[in-house]
């Protein structure tokens, strides 16, 4: 498996940016400078992240998620 990160990336299993064999090799996010571990999803190009808001849940009981925007490093813990 290449160690290139994708350009987005969800741990949500019904998201169409879902790769499971990839988030088994746990990925980090800095954003900002600031290393991140509550991440649900992640664009690199477009510059945002999404974080759960607290254990708040939305209507179809996924987490319920705001968008940050700055500059995401995606980056392999190993």
């Amino acid at each position: 498996m290449s160690d290139v990160l994708p350009d987005r990336l969800s741990v949500d299993p019904s998201s169409r940016y879902y790769d499971e064999q990839l988030l088994a090799r746990d990925i980090g996010i800095r954003f900002n400078g600031a290393e991140r571990t509550n991440v649900e999803e992640y664009c690199i190009s477009e510059g945002w992240i999404r974080v759960a808001v607290g254990k708040t849940l939305d209507r179809r009981g996924k987490p319920l998620t705001i968008q940050l925007k700055g500059q995401v490093e995606p980056f392999f813990k190993e």
